[in-house]
Formats: structure tokens, C-alpha cells, sequence
């Protein structure tokens, strides 16, 4: 409960963020262009509204809805999310929206779009500085990856140290990387080998349930449970296992092992085998016997912390530094999602697209304000680039019909408006709906 609570406000603080912004960009350049804004509203409020203020000579009302999906500004003369036909029926006004030249309507569309963007741009450059860049070198791990069942069909084993993508050397687990190259190149046992990626990769790998490859890492004793088998075998904070009955392991083998070596006893529940754990400490080599307990454990705690035990490379950035490099960061973000959108249209892309289960799920389980900040930043990436699609009801169809006006050199007639801003309304609903219904089938299934 606790951890979905600590998600939970993460998602909200950030969507707050991210809506305040957005509709921030449509009001100021709404205001620039002395267009009357009715009301400013952070999520939506049909039927009634939690908080609304309206100052003293202010045009505008200040609102706070009950329903976390969004937000809007209501600006005069405007076919928006309202339908406020009765308004577009009345003389037009030198305030309205309606009555200002295109290219300032065009503006007040893409303002929200506009500043989304350069939020994530700005987060990104203050992450950069404050925290630098930090990353495991994946050609430099030592004990390689393991990679999930999908990987292996395709030629990867585990332990391979990911060199090369059709020649371009990795540098971080860049998973992009993987499945858009032909040839992913691997250091073997000492020895390169190439591993040929099919066209489908993606596609492949979207119906799995685990991530394409995690790291394999050293199991490096955390904590000795009290009165545990590896307590009373001698096992203190800081060895190092290497070895379970002989035979080398890392972490992930070793509770692979373990695993075997339980349904074995579960098989034959009258013998409890001694397993050899060895282990170095202060680089002296020990080897150990004990029993399990009853559950097949043996009271020891890894060190999980990635860079304490694999190398990490870490970058820091000066005040000015950062902000190229958090535009190069948010660019080759936004380049990615745009690059990924073409997998949603397949049967396994279909069952990807999540709802606000599939997006909290992304916070970190406890407090992180790097990791807030960075799920912010990639959010408001998302929230410009889905704006901008050219669909009724969203941003980009009034950019779209914007464009036409500046081009045929006519408006689109309001009815016609009407009915689009209803068509994509209805679009974005059917959406909503289908991504939160993916949620629940995941949470039961």
C-alpha cells in the first residue's frame, strides 16, 4: 500500500506539472495576443469543481477539477473541449479567438506543445548538472548479461558482453540499438562472435514479460540473517561467493541453482543436502558447508547496488555545459518515442499501450527526486508529441486545420469543427478506455 501511495503522488505531482505548463502555454500566448481566456482549469470538472478563484479585473477564473485526466484553458470564440455552441452564435468579438489572424491562432495552439518541450529540455539540463550523467560501460562488465528467452533464440547467450551494433560501439544498454541493427556483436569466452537480429526483434520482444537483458553481477554478501545456516557457517558482510558446490557463479546463478537444488529436495523431502559455498575475503579463498532451512534458504543478503559492482562511468556538467547537453538528451529522447510509435501499430503493440497503471508504474517505488524528475521530463516529451498529432480534439488538429486555413485561405465552417472536435473526442475516450482496460488485464493476469 505504501508503495502504491509513494506512486501515486509521484504521478499526480507530475501530471500537476505537466498540465499547469502545458495549459501555461496556451494562456500566455492566448494574454500576448489579448485573447480572453474564461477559465484556467488544472484537471477536468464536469458537473462540479473542487476549488475555482476568480480575481478582482481578471477575465479569467482559476479552477481545480476532480477528475486527474488533464486540464484545459477555455478561451473566447473557440471550438474547444466545452462545445460551446451558444457562444459561437453570438456577434463575433475583438477578444476572440475566432476574430484574430491565423498565424497568432496558430501560436496559442502550439504554445502548450511548445512549452511542454522546452520543460523537458530544461529538466534535463538541471538533472545534468546536478547529478552528471552516470551509466554502466556494457562492453566493460565483466560477467556479461543475461538475457531472456526471445534473446537466446535469436543467438545471445548468457554471460556475452554486448561490443558492437552493426559496428557502432555500445557504450550503455541502449536496447534501440539491439533490435534495430542486423548484426549485434558479442565477446564470447574470449572470442568475438556476431549474432544476426531478425526484422521482427521488437515485435518479438514486446510479448515477453521480462526486459530483453539485465546485468549479471558478483554476489557480494549485504547482511547475514540472525541464527541462519550462513551465519553459523562463518559467512560475514562483505565476502564475496564465488563458487556454489564447485561450480562458478554469479548472483543470478547462484538463486538459479538454488532453485534446482530446492525442487530436487521437494522431490526427495527426506534428505536436506549440505551444499559448498566458497567465497573469497580479503582475497583469501574459503569454502564452507551447510544446510539449508526448511524453506531452502540460507540467510544472506546481496550488495544490489549496480555501481558498487559493475563499472560505471559518471560525467558531470557545469552550469552552462548542461543545457546543450540536456537538449541533446531530450532530442534523442523525443527521436526515440517518435521511433518507437511504429511498433503500436501491431497486434503486441496494441497490448502494450498502457494506462495511468502503466505510467505510475514507472515512478520508482520509493522517493527519488532524480528519478522523479528524469519520469517528469520523458512525461512531457510523450504529452508534446502525442499533442501535436494531427487529431481532431488534440492540439495538432487545430494546428492541422490552422495550416488549411493558411493555405486554401478559408476557415473549415463551424459545424464542420463541431463535428471533428466530437469524432476526436470519442477517438481519445475509445483510447483512454482501451489503454486503462490493458492495466487491468495485466493486474489480473
Amino acid at each position: 500500500m505504501e508503495t502504491f501511495l509513494i506512486r501515486a503522488l509521484q504521478l499526480i505531482m507530475s501530471l500537476s506539472l505537466l498540465v499547469i505548463i502545458h495549459e501555461g502555454g496556451h494562456f500566455l500566448f492566448a494574454r500576448l495576443f489579448k485573447i480572453r481566456v474564461e477559465k484556467f482549469c488544472l484537471f477536468f470538472d464536469p458537473w462540479f469543481t473542487l476549488f475555482k478563484f476568480k480575481p478582482k479585473k481578471s477575465d479569467t477564473e482559476y479552477a481545480i477539477g476532480w477528475l486527474p485526466l488533464g486540464g484545459y484553458v477555455k478561451i473566447s470564440g473557440m471550438i474547444d473541449e466545452s462545445l460551446d455552441k451558444e457562444q459561437m452564435k453570438q456577434p463575433e468579438q475583438p477578444w476572440e479567438f475566432r476574430t484574430k489572424p491565423a498565424w497568432q491562432r496558430l501560436l496559442v495552439m502550439v504554445g502548450g506543445v511548445l512549452f511542454n518541450f522546452l520543460l523537458a529540455l530544461f529538466i534535463y539540463s538541471m538533472i545534468l548538472f546536478a547529478w552528471g550523467d552516470s551509466y554502466i560501460s556494457v562492453k566493460d562488465t565483466q560477467w556479461g548479461m543475461d538475457y531472456n528467452e526471445t534473446a537466446k533464440k535469436v543467438g545471445f547467450k548468457d554471460g556475452d558482453v554486448l561490443i558492437s551494433a552493426d559496428g557502432k560501439e555500445f557504450t550503455r544498454l541502449d536496447l534501440r540499438a539491439v533490435v534495430d541493427a542486423r548484426q549485434v556483436t558479442v565477446l564470447r569466452g574470449g572470442k568475438e562472435v556476431s549474432v544476426y537480429i531478425p526484422e521482427d526483434m521488437m515485435q518479438q520482444l514486446m510479448v515477453d514479460s521480462i526486459r530483453f537483458a539485465s546485468y549479471r553481477f558478483p554476489f557480494v554478501v549485504d547482511s547475514v540473517i540472525p541464527n541462519s545456516p550462513a551465519l553459523a557457517a562463518g559467512i560475514q558482510p562483505g565476502d564475496s561467493i564465488a563458487a556454489l558446490n564447485g561450480q562458478s557463479v554469479v548472483y543470478s546463478d547462484f538463486m538459479a541453482n538454488m532453485g534446482l537444488l530446492k525442487k530436487n529436495m521437494e522431490a526427495n523431502p527426506d534428505s536436506i543436502p549440505q551444499i559448498a559455498v566458497t567465497y573469497f575475503r580479503s582475497g583469501i579463498e574459503n569454502t564452507v558447508t551447510m544446510a539449508p532451512d526448511s524453506l531452502f534458504k540460507v540467510g544472506i543478503a546481496p550488495v544490489v547496488n549496480m555501481a558498487k559492482l559493475l563499472p560505471t562511468v559518471t560525467k558531470s556538467f557545469g552550469f552552462f555545459e548542461s543545457f546543450p547537453a540536456g537538449i541533446a538528451l531530450g532530442v534523442n529522447t523525443l527521436k526515440g518515442y517518435v521511433g518507437d510509435m511504429k511498433y503500436l501499430f501491431s497486434k503486441e503493440g496494441a497490448k502494450q499501450i498502457g494506462g495511468f497503471g502503466t505510467i505510475g508504474s514507472i515512478f520508482p517505488a520509493t522517493w527519488d527526486w532524480h528519478q522523479f524528475w528524469y519520469m517528469t521530463a520523458f512525461l512531457s516529451i510523450i504529452l508534446a508529441f502525442m499533442n501535436i498529432l494531427p487529431i481532431p480534439a488534440l492540439d495538432g488538429g487545430h494546428v492541422l486545420f490552422l495550416l488549411y486555413e493558411i493555405v486554401a485561405r478559408r476557415k473549415p465552417s463551424d459545424k464542420f469543427m463541431e463535428y471533428s472536435q466530437v469524432a476526436g473526442m470519442l477517438l481519445l475516450f475509445g483510447l483512454l478506455i482501451w489503454a486503462n482496460f490493458n492495466d487491468v488485464l495485466r493486474f489480473f493476469f
